[in-house]
């Protein structure tokens, strides 16, 4: 790796700080710093992480052009900073969520501007309507939502949802964001010749992720087993057949890995990384898959209604990718629940507070 300093923005987060310490532990030379307001619950457990690892931490907020103005000699940028969750501003304000991942993203590129920096994006497989993913043609299965073989969406196959699919439509307060701040990406590339890259994330998942219902779900669906808590399968009749395909954190590594130590080949793209189609999991296989692994079993409720902003599938599809690198996600449901439990169990006490 040629670079010499990479800013991790959001980087005490799951992603970020998941990031940063294997760049560290994989480019010693490098220098990599955090850059993390800390508000979520749980981020300020990996701060000793962070520190162990060599990292540097910064208290900032990427709102404030202020915090970001002391950050200098920055060859890349990974910007990780969002509020992520999906249902945020629909029963409260949204100013937190538009300031954070649509400011916050400006004022990022505004500092990789000013610093010639590289600048790789993570956004969402959220940016995809709403509207037009349900009209998707499904069949139901006993255990999941399956996408028929026929359908009349372009974009869309059984290998998931690729980067054509259309871009018309109703995508929560949360994509919208995100999708404006990937034009606005798009044209400080264009204007300051600005090297970006635009990865449309799906569920990501592993250890050290602070798992809630509507962020972080397969987290939350193990530590609820470990620590004996009640769920919920919510909408589309409350039995737990939506399915999502995941990517474990090593392999979302992996695959920023390769963009960095080649950027100029994937220079202005947008890439949707996710697990595929060889990866997807329904929530009502994500419990047997839990039971199984931890000898737990736990009380389900059902929740018949449909709430704003929920999908019933969502399946990347990641053959843009795989065809420039090989790249391909390895870690399977088996050996990512087992990840996540492991480490639960190990950090127990220290994540009882978040989850128990």
């Amino acid at each position: 790796m040629d670079c010499k300093n990479i800013l991790i923005t959001g980087g005490a987060g799951f992603v970020g700080s998941n990031l940063a310490i294997k760049f560290k532990n994989k480019y010693p030379q490098v220098r990599v710093i955090v850059f993390d307001n800390l508000k979520r619950r749980g981020s300020e457990l990996n701060i000793p992480r962070l520190k162990k690892a060599g990292v540097d931490f910064v208290h900032g907020d990427v709102r404030s052009n202020e915090d970001l103005e002391g950050l200098s000699e920055i060859d890349i940028i990974i910007e990780c900073s969002a509020e992520p969750s999906v249902m945020a501003g629909v029963d409260d304000s949204p100013k937190y969520l538009i300031n954070t991942n649509l400011l916050g993203t400006v004022n990022c590129l505004e500092l990789a501007r000013k610093r010639n920096s590289q600048f790789i994006f993570l956004s969402t497989s959220r940016v995809y309507p709403i509207s037009l993913l349900e009209d998707l043609h499904f069949h139901e299965d006993e255990t999941r939502f399956s996408l028929t073989e026929v359908q009349e969406m372009s974009g869309v196959s059984p290998q998931g949802v690729s980067e054509d699919f259309p871009l018309t439509g109703y995508r929560t307060l949360y994509g919208a964001t995100k999708l404006s701040s990937e034009l606005l990406i798009g044209e400080y590339a264009y204007t300051y010749k600005l090297p970006t890259i635009i990865n449309r994330c799906g569920v990501i998942t592993g250890p050290w992720q602070m798992g809630k219902v509507d962020q972080g779900f397969f987290v939350l669906w193990v530590a609820s087993h470990l620590f004996g808590k009640d769920l919920s399968y919510i909408g589309y009749g409350g039995v737990g057949k939506q399915v999502r395909d995941f990517m474990h954190i090593d392999d979302l590594f992996e695959a920023i890995d390769l963009q960095i130590v080649s950027f100029n080949k994937f220079s202005g793209e947008v890439f949707n990384l996710g697990g595929g189609a060889s990866n997807t999991v329904s929530l009502l296989e994500l419990t047997a898959a839990c039971q199984q692994i931890t000898g737990k079993k736990i009380s389900i409720n059902s929740i018949s209604e449909t709430r704003l902003g929920d999908i019933r599938w969502f399946v990347t599809d990641c053959r843009k990718f795989n065809e420039l690198t090989g790249w391909i996600p390895k870690k399977g449901v088996t050996e990512t629940v087992n990840d996540i439990y492991d480490w639960l169990r190990t950090n127990r006490e220290l994540v009882a507070p978040i989850f128990g």
